[in-house]
């Protein structure tokens, strides 16, 4: 059985900008001044991934103190955080056309539990990964080998929001389909490699027929 691999941040919960914010605050407390809009470009990217990314020379203890105080600022903020509308229902549809679908995160698990609870998923999809389950992040393939086993199939196709997304499914030979809901445009995911690019979660399941997703 075929399976859907759906990344969760920015592409079912609407999420990137609250990690935008979290990340530069956490920077700030650190004496790091860094542009929003640089940071968000790396959304999509785990600490170990981001932090060296806008941050060439930090040590190790910085680079810890940085992602633990990551996770201080967030926990301010994911109060606020929503599902995207009709993500849920497409879980669902996914589910009724015969997908595997598997909910490809590298998120803490206290964090993917409230996601988990926003798209009422827990007796929908088959299967999600945490942060426990990869030891590098996006756009390392680690997260999709480790959705892949979830699933167990090696035939999938990946749902995201960033270019780190289309990279990390590319290294397995998977295709991604992309929503610009995560801040990239339509022309940047297509340049990188997306099968298909929607507006919303909602597009794309009125499109479904028109994706490698079309498997009825």
């Amino acid at each position: 059985m075929p399976a859907a691999l759906l990344d969760v941040d920015g592409t079912l919960v609407d999420t990137n900008y609250h990690h935008a914010l979290a990340w530069w605050r956490a920077f700030r407390r650190h004496e790091i001044t860094l542009p929003v809009w640089r940071i968000h470009r790396h959304i999509g990217m785990g600490g170990d991934q981001l932090v060296p990314a806008l941050v060439a020379d930090t040590d190790d203890e910085l680079h810890a103190a940085i992602e633990k105080t990551r996770g201080q600022e967030y926990a301010e903020l994911i109060g606020e955080v929503q599902a995207l509308e009709g993500a849920h229902q497409l879980i669902a549809d996914l589910k009724a056309r015969g997908w595997t679908v598997v909910l490809a995160s590298s998120s803490p698990a206290d964090e993917l539990d409230r996601y988990l609870d926003l798209l009422d998923a827990r007796g929908l999809a088959d299967a999600w990964t945490t942060k426990d389950d990869v030891e590098a992040t996006k756009p390392a393939p680690d997260l999709v080998v480790a959705a892949l086993e979830k699933a167990g199939t090696a035939e999938a196709v990946f749902v995201g929001d960033t270019r780190w997304d289309i990279e990390a499914a590319s290294k397995v030979g998977l295709e991604t389909i992309c929503l610009i809901t995560g801040g990239w445009s339509r022309q940047e995911l297509e340049d990188a490699g997306a099968a298909a690019v929607f507006e919303s979660v909602e597009e794309l399941r009125r499109n479904l027929e028109r994706t490698p997703l079309s498997l009825s």
